[in-house]
């Protein structure tokens, strides 16, 4: 609430998620990309191994990557997620500062962080005189004298890989433990000499590295250090989830699916020691994958839509009449209060019915627009507003799905009561969402729900989806609190008659929430 409701939410704003976003947005899906604004390659200038980019600033492709994706309507914040909480039929994202946000999917591309060995002088050297991969940066350092700070026994790949460019490598191989005595013989007969002290100094001259200092004293001269870094993964916010991993790294399939219906991943997150391409690649694919989730959800939704649509335009057209024509009174109490002089603004009533409370609210000065998804309940709301004396000006009811679409608005008052039904998946909380967007500043949104079965018929409870309390729907709807203001969470009782005419009471769930006023 006060966010679009979205399609997908890519957390991250790499090349793995601005690849992702890329297919999101030409799919035509509401697609958020949220950026902590700090991509691995930001220490560095240039960029290689990347086809038809070769030498390229990685900032520059980002920006040109953010264009591309703005052009198909993907919407690019900066901001840090601190989590994300599984719904159901939806995931809600929490960020750093208290903005909340709700999609149908999440794709996750937050990469990995590098942490240095504790050298003096060695961070500074980062993405300039101390390198990571020799694919990346090794052409550019061809032929000159190579270090390669070993940090752990799996450095030796990297020292034997940076020979490939020189013939002059040097490797620091405390870290590494004591070397196998194949290695060594190998190391040696390719001219790699091995230094078993460990380093304690990077040695620059002119913000150039120079050389390396070990704790032996001696000074050992370079052009450049070669070292792997121990990856971190940033992505504690998917703490709650409990995915699916493999030594630390996120599992996917191919198509960037993680163990979570509705989380995909892509990038250094599933692939610590990839590149861009591939980062590009697997970010397309997840992109790709999340919207393929999404178009399947659509057929499903679009089906029981169908049937539950039909469903009400049935309950209405076999009866002469299904409610009693008189305002609920719950509705009426807090209506009440927001009611004042002979114009008080406009409203939107979603599930309007037969049209009893949209008709009470047009009598005491409201112009006043009812949905229902019943054609039937549309025909007898007009008829009942026509012979009260209320004209078109007063009120309209409008036959249409609001689970599909609604009016632009914005209005002054948004309410919906009892919007119910007997299918577990109704979007309930989708719909709401979506009339709380069409809520003015300083307006107000009013919730009815059934907090309980009635007396009556509580022994088939069970054959209906569980009804939440107010608590729990302030929850899914999860207002962000710069924006709502909650007024009344709260169970009311009112007076009720049953089928055979005894005394009885309902409890009536009541949200009141108020949307802030514009600055």
């Amino acid at each position: 609430m006060g966010h679009t409701s979205w399609d997908a939410i890519i957390i991250g704003g790499g090349v793995a998620g601005l690849s992702a976003a890329q297919m999101l947005g030409r799919a035509r899906r509401r697609t958020l990309v949220i950026d902590a604004g700090n991509p691995r390659n930001r220490f560095t200038d240039h960029m290689h191994g990347v086809l038809g980019h070769d030498g390229i600033d990685p900032q520059k492709l980002l920006a040109r990557g953010r264009a591309e994706a703005a052009a198909y309507g993907v919407v690019i914040e900066p901001g840090e997620v601190a989590g994300v909480d599984d719904q159901g039929e939806s995931m809600r994202v929490r960020r750093a500062d208290g903005a909340v946000d709700v999609t149908r999917t999440v794709v996750v591309t937050t990469g990995i962080g590098d942490e240095l060995p504790d050298i003096p002088g060695l961070a500074a050297q980062w993405g300039r005189g101390v390198l990571h991969c020799p694919y990346c940066h090794g052409w550019e350092v061809t032929g000159r004298a190579l270090g390669v700070l070993a940090t752990s026994p799996s450095s030796i790949h990297q020292i034997e890989l940076v020979r490939q460019w020189s013939g002059d490598v040097v490797a620091f191989t405390a870290e590494a433990g004591t070397l196998e005595p194949d290695v060594a013989e190998r190391l040696s007969a390719r001219g790699i000499r091995a230094v078993e002290a460990p380093v304690v100094e990077v040695v620059t001259h002119d913000e150039r590295l120079v050389a390396v200092r070990t704790a032996d004293g001696s000074v050992h001269e370079i052009d450049a250090l070669f070292t792997a870094p121990v990856p971190r993964l940033d992505d504690g916010f998917l703490a709650g989830l409990d995915l699916a991993r493999a030594e630390g790294a996120i599992v996917v399939d191919a198509r960037g699916a993680t163990s979570h219906p509705r989380v995909f991943a892509a990038g250094n997150v599933t692939a610590p020691y990839g590149n861009v391409p591939l980062s590009m690649g697997a970010g397309s694919m997840a992109g790709a994958g999340a919207n393929a989730v999404l178009v399947g959800e659509d057929g499903a939704r679009a089906v029981a839509a169908e049937r539950r649509n039909a469903h009400w335009e049935a309950h209405y057209a076999t009866e002469e009449k299904v409610w009693s024509g008189r305002v609920n009174a719950t509705f009426a109490g807090v209506a009440e209060s927001l009611t004042s002089g002979t114009s008080t603004g406009t409203a939107l009533e979603v599930g309007s019915g037969e049209g009893a409370d949209a008709v009470w609210l047009a009598e005491r000065g409201w112009q006043v627009t009812g949905l229902d998804v019943s054609a039937t309940a549309v025909r007898r709301a007009t008829e009942a507003a026509r012979a009260r004396g209320l004209g078109e000006d007063r009120v309209v009811f409008l036959a249409c799905d609001a689970a599909a679409a609604l009016p632009e608005g914005p209005f002054d008052l948004v309410t919906a009561s009892f919007l119910h039904s007997w299918e577990p998946d109704f979007p309930r909380i989708e719909i709401l969402r979506a009339a709380s967007a069409r809520v003015a500043p300083g307006g107000a949104l009013l919730v009815i729900s059934h907090a309980a079965p009635p007396p009556w018929a509580r022994e088939m409870a069970h054959e209906h989806p569980a009804m939440l309390s107010p608590a729990e729907e302030l929850a899914l709807l999860a207002p962000d609190p710069r924006e709502w203001t909650v007024e009344i969470a709260e169970v009311r009782s009112r007076a009720a008659t049953s089928p055979d005419g005894e005394p009885a009471h309902l409890d009536d769930g009541l949200l009141l929430l108020r949307r802030t006023p514009a600055a």
